[in-house]
């Protein structure tokens, strides 16, 4: 019987055949229990109700600029670009992986020219031979299928990350420009104090000449007003860095940034909420490591399909041109293989192995995933929170402050006390309006943590029916 008419004749012999050999393999390797997370039933802290995040969250802040830097920023980061361009590798590789499992069809010619002796006669003859070569893979178990469906949960791991890639891109201007906003009052504040300590010192000056002071508060006036002049240039130094930062961001070269909203005029929006188990479908990271799962799953079970026996069709068609002959001969073969592997020195089941060890690797990469989201919710909500009772309670302070810096200039001017206690004043109001600003900052900035913790906008259902959506969550 030849191998043909046996694969048409007995597909059950086959059947049974690849059922007894697939035994041989051995159990498939489970998940690592340890790489179990269980999200908690809710949040330690809670700023604000359930509610949706939009995907232009950013608008909530009230300034136009703002959201100009942001959308900018998403057509220009260079970031971006990076994990677009990983997008179309991935998806060329899930192309080239699907291509594996259709026929390969090849043409090609052979030509050559030969001289022969007949009857004492040099005879000159040319000879061509154009053919077609076709193969294909049966995938009998599998091995090609799973190489693809790796492949394809890879191009949704890498879409996701790209996503991930654009939503820290998006959070990143937006505390930058906030930051900006924090450094351009810490300007204003500084210039502020060193005016205040300007009128100081002249007030010493003219004292210390009319005899009224000595030439020791004199030189305490001027040393606290060169201390402030200081605080000038460093300042603007840190905005010069910051507009660099946030032009880099959008993708231009350094460059001066142009403002909106002062920083105490930004709104701040509305803090996000959830359920913890939501928050598994709200972050485009964690949707990108459970596709990154999926994916050496997938590459586990090819891996041991590479363990069984591999059944591949060829055949071939063409014709033998010579002018030796009067007519073309025609020329076809068709066959089938079986390759098994016998004896390779462990590589196969080595492999096996490794490919286990990669997907237990994206089972605890995807367990840190989470955990690590959950943390940046919480300490989100636990900043925002404690951050505003800081704010309240230092912004009683500059009040208190301001009205001890007010009685003591008074005292001073009227020399009913030292120039000692205008100057600790002085020192003291500074540093709280400095921590007020910082505060501020920091605080919107919390803001803008919560919303990236929490998702950023993004929409799951934009993947929802893609593969990763629909493959069943790996679990031990």
């Amino acid at each position: 019987m030849s191998l043909p008419n046996f694969f048409q004749t007995k597909p059950l012999a086959i059947g049974l055949a690849s059922v007894a050999l697939a035994g041989c393999v051995g159990t498939r390797p489970g998940a690592p229990v340890a790489a179990t997370v269980a999200p908690p039933a809710a949040w330690r802290g809670s700023a604000g109700p359930i509610m949706r995040i939009d995907a232009d969250w950013w608008k909530g802040f009230g300034d136009p600029v703002l959201t100009a830097l942001v959308e900018r920023a998403l057509a220009h980061n260079p970031d971006i670009d990076i994990a677009a361009s990983r997008v179309a590798e991935a998806r060329a590789l899930a192309r080239l992986a699907h291509a594996q499992q259709t026929p390969l069809v090849t043409i090609g010619m052979g030509a050559s020219q030969a001289r022969a002796v007949v009857l004492g006669q040099g005879v000159d003859a040319l000879a061509a031979a154009p053919q077609a070569l076709a193969s294909y893979d049966l995938n009998l178990f599998g091995r090609l299928s799973q190489a693809t469906a790796s492949a394809r949960a890879t191009l949704l791991a890498t879409q996701d990350a790209r996503d991930s890639v654009a939503l820290a891109v998006a959070s990143t201007t937006a505390s930058g420009y906030i930051a900006l906003l924090g450094l351009d009052e810490r300007v204003v504040t500084t210039k502020s104090t060193l005016d205040a300590r300007a009128d100081a010192l002249s007030l010493a000056r003219r004292r210390a000449q009319a005899g009224y002071t000595s030439r020791l508060e004199l030189a305490q006036a001027e040393a606290e007003y060169r201390a402030a002049e200081q605080l000038v240039p460093a300042a603007e130094l840190a905005v010069t860095r910051q507009e660099n930062a946030l032009a880099i961001l959008v993708g231009d070269p350094p460059r001066s940034i142009v403002r909106g909203a002062r920083l105490s005029a930004l709104r701040t929006p509305a803090i996000p909420d959830g359920l913890p188990a939501s928050l598994l479908r709200r972050r485009p990271d964690i949707a990108s490591a459970e596709a990154a799962l999926v994916a050496t799953d997938r590459s586990l079970d090819s891996a041991r399909a590479a363990l069984l026996p591999n059944i591949s069709l060829t055949g071939s068609a063409g014709l033998a041109l010579s002018t030796a002959l009067a007519n073309p001969i025609t020329l076809f073969s068709a066959g089938a293989g079986i390759l098994s592997p016998l004896f390779d020195g462990g590589r196969l089941r080595a492999q096996v192995d490794a490919s286990a060890a990669r997907r237990d690797q994206a089972a605890f990469s995807y367990k840190r995933t989470v955990l690590g989201a959950f943390r940046e919710v919480e300490d989100g909500l636990a900043s925002f929170s404690r951050l505003g009772e800081q704010q309240a309670a230092v912004a009683r302070q500059v009040t208190a402050l301001q009205t001890s810096l007010r009685i003591s200039t008074n005292r001073y001017r009227e020399g009913y006390a030292p120039y000692l206690d205008q100057l600790d004043a002085q020192r003291g109001l500074l540093t709280a309006q400095l921590v007020v600003i910082q505060i501020e900052t920091d605080r919107l900035n919390a803001v803008i943590i919560l919303y990236q913790a929490m998702g950023g906008g993004w929409d799951p259902r934009a993947v929802a029916q893609q593969s990763v959506q629909s493959s069943k969550r790996i679990s031990p």
